[in-house]
């Protein structure tokens, strides 16, 4: 028998980027939200007297090698539990490759929530869940957010993630352009510009604070007591809008005036045609206005939040006049995310 996983999307609602450090990496704060849409990993897994670990993936592009970041992940844990085991795990993507929706580090926790099914190792044992972290933070900086899951605020290089109260599902529009982002580049471009505007690592630091506790005190005081959202994962199966024209708890924490990504001010340089895709998304001043729209991550996908499926169908619309391809999908609430991300077994 093998174990069929969801491994989910996310994307960055807002993006702080400090000044380089001299580790070489960039402090940050951001929100994380995970979504709808996900790729499906498959595990099958046996303890043997070795340790053997196989990969392969409906898409060329994706490594099947200990490049790739399920492998890590499944390796990390195997030896940290001291258990070996005959393992295969295979990657069906239906995420856009390098895309800035994490999918790739989805795949990483979704392959470690298939091992232990398989093997039937407890997540809850002592010690294990924060272990969990910190083995999920030396595979990817983004990888421990996805499990936790719905709202999520990541600090330092992204990889220590706090909970935040969720809001409920509302609709995204993932625009999927054929641009590539290199976001190294990104990251030299991001240095640049720091050193041109004299940002030091000090004033980075205190931005960044003052970043995290601003979106911490929005979510806590527009999301009193966490209210998860109801609804499927199937976006297919939603018939229609949500009922009415009422506000969004996205809308209430107040930040859809004033968050935003670091990250655009550099990318949108170097590829004019992404600020042109987030000007179709956002709409703005029309009756089909996004709550939110925005580049996510270093790119190249963007993203608009929308109150009701016929605003997010009007974007898809504006998108495909222009050529561009594009998912819908909604936000998802954490209590969702975990109790549909195991699929029902396959022989």
């Amino acid at each position: 028998m093998s174990t069929r996983v969801r491994s989910h999307a996310k994307i960055n609602l807002g993006l702080g980027i400090g000044a380089p450090r001299p580790d070489g990496f960039h402090a940050l704060s951001t929100v994380y939200q995970t979504l709808e849409v996900h790729d499906v990993v498959m595990v099958t897994a046996r303890r043997a007297d070795a340790t053997r670990l196989t990969l392969t993936s409906n898409d060329g592009r994706v490594p099947t090698d200990p490049r790739n970041t399920a492998w890590k992940m499944v390796s990390l844990v195997l030896d940290e539990s001291g258990v070996q085991a005959d393992v295969s795990i295979h990657i069906e993507k239906r995420l856009p490759v390098q895309g800035g929706l994490g999918a790739g580090s989805a795949n990483a926790v979704a392959a470690l929530v298939g091992l232990e099914a398989e093997l039937g190792m407890s997540r809850d044992r002592a010690g294990w869940p924060a272990k969990r972290l910190e083995l999920a933070a030396q595979v990817g900086s983004d990888v421990p957010l996805f499990l936790i899951g719905g709202a999520v605020l990541g600090m330092d290089r992204g990889q220590e993630v706090v909970p935040l109260p969720d809001f409920e599902p509302v609709w995204c529009v993932v625009a999927t352009p054929a641009v590539g982002v290199s976001t190294p580049q990104a990251f030299r471009d991001w240095d640049a510009l720091c050193a041109s505007e004299g940002l030091t690592g000090e004033a980075s630091a205190d931005k960044l604070n003052e970043l995290s506790r601003a979106y911490a005190s929005a979510f806590a005081e527009a999301i009193p007591g966490g209210r998860q959202g109801a609804g499927s994962s199937g976006v297919a199966s939603a018939g229609g809008d949500l009922a009415g024209r009422q506000e969004s708890a996205l809308v209430r924490t107040g930040i859809t005036s004033w968050i935003a990504n670091d990250f655009e001010r550099v990318v949108f340089r170097q590829h004019p045609s992404l600020a042109e895709i987030k000007r179709q998304l956002a709409a703005d001043g029309t009756p089909e206005a996004a709550l939110h729209a925005s580049l996510s991550g270093s790119g190249s996908a963007l993203f608009g939040l929308y109150l009701t499926r016929g605003d997010a169908e009007a974007a898809r619309g504006r998108l495909a006049e222009a050529g561009l391809e594009s998912l819908l999908t909604r936000t998802l609430p954490r209590a969702q995310y975990w109790s549909e991300m195991l699929l029902p077994q396959a022989g």
